[in-house]
């Protein structure tokens, strides 16, 4: 009957049927049929999204790039260390080359390769030199960032007991070994005449010079090409007695005091320009770009006039209330000026200014250092210097 159901009676109804609505009848089977729909649909979405996603990016190596450029000197320090996609590195470094730069130097950390004791993992740092080399430039490789297994728990990444010396030049032996004929110059640590990037444990320059005593050896055993560079000071003005850093010229003639000398093929400088123009004259009581030649001076005076420099970092900022910074045009021109300077001087080998790009906002003035933002826009600075480099 239409909208009731017959029920036999029971104990307690007299025999008597009674009547229930249909509703009331069992709706388990139902609600099943019906969920199992709802599954298949939702299946049938998910299959439909994945045909319709776009398939992952393939990267490829590409042809063999060459850079064509006026002034051979003219490079960038990257940033690729912490960038993840394999596309970002490659377009990174076709940046660079469109830029018209023909020289690079890269970050290696230490703990990234080498997490475990014996342990190397080269994957990443393959593909960021084999990019750079597709697209025709030369690596300058830093090595440093001690990893935890070598360093006391709680301590910096720039802290390494000299006892660990003969642990970093193994490192380094087997970073060399490994990119022979691919990565021809290696700078050994960063700034270490200042008290930070020497793990807090005091400024030593013959602690350093102790350093190279122990990595030389075992990199040119490993590669007898290679070209060791020292030093990658900071340039500073701090006083004698100064527990935070020390005067870039007094540490490096202390390196040389120390036997340095012989444990390094060439000289790695950061000269940055903080206020000053390019071509300001140098002086000991200023840090400004052309303070490399008072550290060249030092080279000099101490036999080594046959070895060559490298800028691996330096540059200006433009940061609107950063008190070292520069006004966007000043920059561009002191930038400018800076690579040709360095194309007069026959001792220098390269200048790579800091930075091409971060893979991600430092959120600081240290993005105003940038030729790149970290979603590949060129800068006016970029494009400037593309046009310098390439007339």
């Amino acid at each position: 009957m239409g909208g009731v159901v017959q029920v036999q009676g029971g104990k307690g109804t007299g025999g008597q049927g009674r009547v229930l609505p249909r509703s009331s009848a069992p709706l388990f089977p139902c609600i099943v049929k019906r969920g199992i729909r709802i599954l298949e649909a939702l299946a049938l979405l998910a299959l439909l999204c994945a045909l319709a996603a776009p398939p992952p990016i393939l990267v490829t190596l590409g042809p063999q790039q060459t850079v064509r450029t006026t002034n051979p000197k003219v490079g960038v320090h990257t940033r690729v260390t912490d960038e993840v996609e394999e596309w970002k590195i490659k377009k990174n470094f076709e940046m660079v080359r469109e830029m018209d730069a023909s020289w690079v130097v890269e970050y290696f950390p230490w703990e990234y390769i080498e997490n475990e004791e014996g342990q190397f993992d080269w994957a990443h740092a393959d593909l960021v030199v084999e990019h750079a080399r597709r697209q025709g430039l030369q690596v300058i490789a830093r090595l440093g960032f001690v990893p935890r297994w070598a360093r006391p728990k709680d301590s910096v990444t720039s802290y390494l007991d000299e006892a660990r010396y003969p642990t970093f030049a193994n490192f380094v032996a087997e970073f060399v070994r490994h990119f022979a004929g691919r990565v021809q110059h290696i700078v050994i640590w960063n700034e270490p005449n200042v008290n930070f990037e020497w793990g807090y444990r005091g400024i030593a320059p013959a602690g350093y010079a102790r350093m190279l005593q122990a990595v030389y050896p075992r990199a040119k055993a490993s590669d007898p090409s290679v070209q060791i560079l020292a030093g990658a000071l900071a340039p500073t003005l701090a006083p004698p007695g100064t527990v935070d850093a020390m005067n870039d010229l007094d540490y490096l003639q202390q390196m040389y005091d120390a036997g340095a000398k012989d444990y390094f093929d060439a000289l790695a400088i950061h000269a940055y320009g903080w206020t000053a123009p390019a071509d300001e004259a140098p002086s000991v009581q200023r840090v400004n770009f052309s303070r490399a030649e008072l550290l060249r001076e030092i080279m000099v005076r101490n036999g080594d006039a046959d070895k060559h420099a490298f800028i691996t970092e330096g540059g200006w900022n433009d940061h609107p209330r950063w008190t070292k910074a520069v006004h966007p045009a000043e920059r561009i021109a002191y930038t400018l000026r800076a690579y040709e300077i360095c194309r007069g001087w026959d001792w220098l080998a390269a200048c790579a200014l800091w930075a091409f790009r971060y893979p991600f906002p430092a959120q600081t003035y240290l993005d105003y250092f940038t030729f790149v933002t970290p979603e590949f826009d060129p800068k006016p600075i970029y494009y400037e210097v593309q046009k310098y480099a390439a007339r």
